[in-house]
């Protein structure tokens, strides 16, 4: 368990620790994840520096997996321990990535072939005061790519804006409607249209989400 405000400090962290690591505006940091908190900290905190989430479905075949990370030119990739062997199937074929980062503690992480740095070291010592920079409201979001299943996959953009508009419209009474007493199941997953939107509309309206999957690892 913990609150929006834990969630904040931890965004501020992960987004500091980013621009740390040279990820700039406009750049891909993609995701291979469960519906986590860590994978929600992720969500904000890229997007907060104008950079864009990838979020890859992992269903997809290796080599489809590959072929996104490299289109997109993905400079970071973070994924759950369930993903491990994925990652070591197409690390030497991303030349992009600069880093592969998993969503655990260091007590928690296996052993990868591909040089891994987990989550928590990663974040640790960045600081949790960041002045926010503010940028148009049609920057680049969210970057989602269809299945493949008639040729390459081919990738969509979201933009602020519409990621807006859409968690406004999911915390409408008559679509998902949920409330600041509500608590929401996220089962749908965050590689999947942003889990409805799901992330942004419950803290929108500060509902309490329950997310089905954490990963392995410990906070």
């Amino acid at each position: 368990r913990y609150t929006w405000k834990d969630c904040a400090v931890r965004v501020r962290k992960l987004a500091n620790a980013l621009l740390d690591k040279g990820i700039k505006k406009g750049d891909r940091v993609a995701t291979i994840a469960w519906n986590n908190y860590r994978h929600i900290e992720i969500y904000y905190a890229v997007s907060s520096i104008g950079a864009i989430v990838h979020t890859i479905n992992p269903r997809l075949k290796p080599e489809q997996i590959a072929w996104m990370v490299n289109h997109a030119e993905d400079a970071i990739v973070m994924f759950d321990t369930t993903f491990g062997p994925i990652i070591d199937g197409v690390s030497a074929a991303c030349p992009s990535v600069k880093s592969w980062i998993c969503l655990t503690d260091k007590a928690g992480m296996p052993d990868y072939k591909t040089d891994v740095q987990d989550y928590e070291s990663f974040i640790k010592d960045a600081s949790d005061t960041i002045t926010w920079e503010r940028f148009d409201e049609n920057t680049a979001c969210t970057l989602c790519y269809t299945s493949g299943t008639t040729g390459d996959p081919k990738g969509v953009l979201y933009s602020h804006r519409s990621t807006i508009l859409h968690a406004m419209a999911g915390a409408m009474h008559d679509v998902i409607g949920g409330g600041a007493r509500d608590t929401v199941l996220a089962v749908v997953p965050m590689f999947h249209l942003s889990a409805w939107g799901l992330v942004y509309s419950s803290a929108m309206v500060g509902a309490k989400l329950v997310m089905p999957r954490t990963g392995a690892g410990r906070r």
